[in-house]
């Protein structure tokens, strides 16, 4: 077991006071059998009322209503967490999908439709010429290892980059670039695993970042991918490992655009936004 210590501060600056509609926060990780929050805080600025609910996939969401304006809004979460799962080898795949290609039960797929849906339907000419390096119609390979092969290539074959702009890259954009952040590797991964059948969605969240190491953090993101038997199993493309002890999901979606940890509207000036400050730490404790 691993105990975590996630502190989040999300500071929006104005050169004068606005207004701020609703805005929506996703900073609570999912809790289960794998991960338990053993103390959580959470300081709003201006001052606001603060309502939790879940989303169609589970995920807590913080919905503030801000009561009155101000010049800057600040969002701080600090979180104790205990992580259980520390080896993410740890499951059996069913015996008929040990081999890709394979059929999901038939008990699954109603309600794998949407993970299995293209979120870039335009970009799937590029992606399916990409990925014939792995895979060609009329093989037989093992699913973990076609996966793994994957999750390894997009480390291997594209520059990291810390792209600060708001949204994601579509994965042709990726491709032809050959940089992206780890949001722009996830929608890649998670947009190649749907090519082939596979249920796959996108996840954000936290990673603690081992010292003196090449992995990024500490708000990150990363793909689950369903495999039968196994359930859901992180791919983390762009540290080439799979998901598990060091990361905390926070949201899951099939749309990479819709779990930005904190979002919202203001209303004022033209010109009165001033800056963007994000600090967040992951530490052992």
């Amino acid at each position: 077991m691993k105990r975590l210590r996630i502190t989040h501060l999300t500071e929006y600056r104005y050169h004068e006071p606005v207004t701020f509609g609703p805005h929506r926060a996703f900073m609570r990780p999912r809790e289960g059998h794998d991960v338990h929050i053993e103390g959580s805080l959470l300081e709003i600025s201006p001052k606001a009322n603060v309502r939790w609910f879940r989303d169609m996939y589970g995920n807590s969401i913080a919905v503030l209503e801000f009561l009155e304006p101000g010049s800057v809004l600040r969002v701080f979460s600090d979180l104790d967490v205990a992580h259980y799962d520390e080896n993410p080898l740890d499951f059996i795949i069913d015996p008929g999908a040990v081999a890709y290609p394979f059929r999901y039960p038939m008990d699954e797929q109603a309600e794998l439709i949407p993970y299995r849906l293209s979120a870039y339907p335009r970009d799937g000419n590029a992606l399916q010429d990409w990925l014939l390096q792995f895979y060609k119609p009329g093989q037989l390979i093992g699913t973990f290892n076609l996966l793994l092969s994957l999750n390894a290539a997009i480390y291997n074959a594209f520059t990291y980059s810390k792209r600060e702009a708001i949204g994601v890259q579509s994965p042709g954009t990726t491709l032809n670039f050959g940089t992206g952040s780890c949001r722009d590797f996830a929608t890649l991964m998670m947009e190649a695993a749907r090519h082939w059948g596979f249920g796959a969605r996108f996840v954000s969240g936290y990673l603690q970042t081992p010292t003196g190491t090449d992995q990024h953090g500490a708000t990150h993101a990363w793909t689950e991918i369903y495999i039968p038997g196994a359930g859901w199993r992180g791919f983390d493309p762009t540290n080439n490992c799979l998901a598990g002890a060091q990361h905390v999901s926070v949201a899951v979606a099939r749309d990479p655009e819709k779990v930005a940890p904190v979002s919202g509207s203001w209303h004022g000036p033209n010109g009165a936004f001033s800056e963007l400050h994000v600090d967040v730490q992951v530490t052992l404790i």
